[in-house]
């Protein structure tokens, strides 16, 4: 009903240009005053992605019917109405559009859908989410995020050279040596954009068309300036990037455009290779972007520069990882599943959120299991091995639905029934860490189900900018089994608010998290770092340069084929996101605080259960 008359109202408004503006004059009704209750209404879905499922009523003709009603009861109630602050400037703008009739028509019509909307949510218990307040959301209301870039026509893309022995930019049989890069100086490639971001730059087009200003990253990207923070006043020198060596898998150097890597022992698996490519992919795509810089990478999952064994935390090497908690000071990078993982046979991110996209809109969510799901290795954490206490039993039932990967028949079979993308069959997903962070958090938030996630103190260098209460909801890390039912419980009875954290947390995946932001990330990160560097980097002696063909023309099978799947194929057109400025103290305490007061009222919600 109430879509019904937003409508009627719309059709009567004045049109803007800026949706955000006719957003805030007929659509976003006054805040719940009561935290612990929020309204019924699926909030209007981001731009661009799928419609939510709502379980009230929009039946048009029923709203029609009952439209004398609503005329009365918004004629009974517009004397108390206007001693409200807010309906002053409702009643000043909305007025004078139409004549003053028809403007207190459509005011009416506004204010009962306000009423109507502020009445029903004091009926439905709920996380209060701040969605318009919390400081990742700094540029406007949800959804409000502009695309990364508006992509110019395929005539206007420089290829990406690569070639392993045959003629033009496609792999032969024929592959070259392990670190033979035939490649033009990066400097003197085809034209990318120009060292420094700019508002707008031309474009050689047809049309004479200019190139809108770049979009702001992500607020996670704040989070750059905080890993760099140790070193940001006294720099960063060659002694203090050596003395990470007994630690690094491998030494990265970037000098005039060209990327050498020297390697220092074996790591689990391809995570060294795939990390690499990506890094040969940043090269290829932002050529000549990438400054001189010197870095030592670790490729295991435990982070293990803790802050307490060094007081002054600029005397830390600098080591770069794939993830870190609060009390250690290693620096995150993307890792390598990104690009994909073949000894499990998960594909590299980009093609396989197509297919989760797919896959996922063939079964909508009503439609899922009703319980929450996990499968993976127990074995690698006790955490793990403590959730599978929540296993449906034949004395009590924890709404948990939990999967030991048996990766022997697993491997047998190659992996074939352990894609992705077809695991989204259950209502809620769980996620619980490994032996630090976990690689599969990006693919449970993608499933379109609400995330229920086991509190952890590892982040990666997405996961924080994640917001409790709205992109997931927290499992308690000791009480994991009534947390898991209740959290199940509460979804099920409450439909439309499961589904908005399911399309919170899966949008957040499909727009935040794209390859556009993760390349960019990669190349802000690395451009922070160089600035930090207090000598000017050289080749090691025992380094071979990096390139695509480098890396893929010696590589068979499944790593071959998910390195081609996640090759760039041309130059980028277009400026990085804008990295936004680092996060203040009170900013960063904020943030904490929202986190804990969702966290405080999930757990009075449990108890009072």
């Amino acid at each position: 009903m109430r879509s019904f008359l937003l409508r009627l109202a719309a059709r009567w408004l004045p049109q803007h240009d800026d949706d955000e503006e006719r957003a805030a004059l007929a659509l976003d009704p006054p805040p719940s005053p009561c935290p612990l209750q929020d309204e019924d209404r699926a909030a209007p879905p981001p731009h661009g992605t799928r419609h939510v499922v709502d379980d009230g009523s929009d039946d048009d003709l029923a709203a029609a019917n009952n439209g004398a009603h609503l005329v009365e009861k918004w004629q009974s109630t517009i004397a108390a109405a206007k001693q409200q602050a807010w309906w002053s400037p409702v009643m000043a703008i909305v007025a004078p559009t139409r004549g003053v009739g028809v403007g207190l028509v459509i005011t009416g019509l506004v204010f009962v859908a306000f009423l109507l909307a502020g009445t029903r949510s004091s009926s439905w218990p709920w996380i209060h989410l701040d969605y318009y307040s919390s400081a990742f959301q700094l540029r406007g209301g949800r959804g409000a995020r502009p695309p990364h870039h508006i992509p110019s026509s395929v005539a206007n893309l420089v290829p990406i050279p690569f070639n392993c022995g045959g003629n033009g930019t496609h792999s032969s049989t024929s592959p070259l040596s392990a670190g033979a890069c035939h490649r033009p100086h990066a400097a003197a490639t085809s034209p990318s954009p120009s060292p420094l971001p700019s508002a707008s730059v031309e474009l050689t087009t047809s049309s004479e068309r200019k190139r809108p200003a770049p979009s702001r990253c992500p607020d996670y990207f704040r989070y750059i300036h905080s890993d760099l923070s140790p070193w940001r006043d006294t720099g960063i020198t060659r002694d203090a990037v050596e003395r990470g060596r007994g630690r690094a898998a491998f030494r990265l150097v970037v000098l005039d455009g060209r990327a050498y890597v020297e390697t220092y022992h074996r790591v689990f698996q391809t995570r060294d290779s795939f990390t690499l490519w990506g890094i040969a992919q940043l090269l290829a795509r932002y050529p000549g972007r990438v400054p001189d810089l010197d870095l030592m990478f670790n490729c295991e999952d435990m982070p293990e520069l803790h802050a307490r064994d060094f007081p002054q935390p600029s005397n830390a090497p600098p080591l770069f990882r794939y993830c870190k908690d609060d009390a250690t000071l290693d620096i995150v990078f993307p890792d390598w599943s990104f690009w994909g993982w073949p000894e499990v046979n998960i594909r590299p991110w980009a093609p396989l959120l197509q297919e989760m996209d797919r896959e996922t809109r063939r079964l909508p969510w009503t439609k899922r299991e009703p319980y929450a799901q996990w499968k993976g290795n127990p074995g690698v954490s006790a955490m793990r091995k403590d959730l599978l206490r929540c296993n449906v039993s034949n004395k009590m039932d924890w709404n948990a639905r939990l999967f030991r990967q048996d990766w022997a028949a697993a491997i047998r079979r190659g992996f074939k029934d352990s894609n992705l993308a077809k695991q989204c069959t259950y209502r809620y997903k769980i996620f619980v860490q490994g032996r630090s962070w976990s690689v599969s958090e990006k693919y449970i938030l993608a499933c379109d189900s609400p995330m229920l996630l086991v509190a952890t103190p590892y982040r990666d260098f997405f996961s924080r900018g994640l917001v409790a209460g709205k992109h997931y909801w927290p499992i308690h890390r000791a009480h994991k089994c009534s947390s898991v039912k209740f959290a199940v419980d509460w979804g099920n009875a409450h439909p439309a608010q499961a589904q908005r954290m399911a399309e919170e947390g899966s949008s957040f995946a499909r727009k935040e998290m794209s390859m556009y932001y993760v390349y960019d990330y990669m190349l802000h990160l690395l451009t922070e770092y160089a600035r930090l560097l207090r000598y000017k980097p050289t080749i090691p002696e025992n380094a071979i340069e990096l390139c695509p063909e480098s890396l893929a023309c010696t590589a068979q099978g499944r790593e071959r084929q998910f390195m081609m799947e996640s090759r760039e194929r041309h130059v980028a057109d277009y400026e990085p996101c804008t990295l936004p400025p680092p996060f203040t103290a009170g900013e960063l305490k904020a943030v904490a605080r929202r986190k804990e007061e969702v966290l405080r009222k999930v757990r009075r919600m449990e108890k009072q259960n």
